[in-house]
């Protein structure tokens, strides 16, 4: 059986990020933590499909072009 007990955590994110986000979660019709919840789970499934980290550049902060 699964756990389904949920952590909490604090997370910190830039504006850009968190509205880049907001609007992403919006077109999925989801919440923001549902929206980040959701793109750890496919990164989590990803790499465990495939062994390899999805980018080798994850302590680098995203360049976003918004």
């Amino acid at each position: 059986m699964a756990d389904t007990k949920k952590k909490q955590v604090p997370l910190r994110l830039s504006e850009t990020l968190y509205n880049a986000l907001a609007a992403w979660a919006e077109d999925d019709f989801r919440s923001v933590n549902g929206q980040i919840e959701y793109l750890l789970t496919e990164c989590v499934r990803q790499r465990k499909k495939d062994g390899k980290y999805v980018s080798q550049h994850l302590d680098e902060p995203p360049e976003l072009d918004i």
